[in-house]
């Protein structure tokens, strides 16, 4: 097994320990199509690191996906994260949303970093995020990290 494997709760809290980051503007756009080809796209949404869950809402604060569960390893710098769970929190319930395959890239470092095989660079704080349900809805976000806390 590779020692730089890392099975967490969640991925950011223990590498950035008790890093606490003010919010900033929200700069995250989120794109959502439905098994049905519908595409909504979320622009400003708000990224947050707490309690070793990732959260991404929306700009309305309607709606808030959570990740609260991945296996994580490194790629050269970037961090390179699968998630096992996620969830819907919209309208004070929270909903189970049963994932197929996912992946999480995070630029930790304080430079830009070039994804492996990939034109596409990360600024620092920057994640890029792609996702697919077992209801056939593919998620996609790329943005900064806005808010970190322990």
């Amino acid at each position: 097994m590779n020692a730089r494997l890392v099975f967490a709760v969640f991925f950011l809290i223990p590498i950035f320990g008790g890093l606490n980051v003010a919010p900033a503007a929200a700069t995250g756009t989120m794109r959502v199509q439905q098994s049905d080809g519908s595409v909504n796209v979320y622009h400003d949404v708000l990224i947050r690191v707490a309690q070793r869950t990732l959260r991404i809402g929306s700009k309305d604060r309607k709606g808030v996906l959570v990740i609260d569960r991945a296996a994580c390893s490194y790629a050269g710098a970037i961090l390179r994260c699968l998630p096992s769970t996620m969830k819907l929190e919209q309208s004070g319930k929270t909903h189970e949303i049963p994932l197929i395959t996912g992946t999480i890239y995070v630029n930790l470092t304080s430079e830009a970093q070039q994804l492996r095989h990939s034109s596409t660079q990360l600024a620092p704080r920057d994640i890029l995020l792609a996702l697919q349900t077992k209801r056939g809805t593919y998620v996609s976000l790329h943005g900064h990290i806005d808010e970190m806390q322990p």
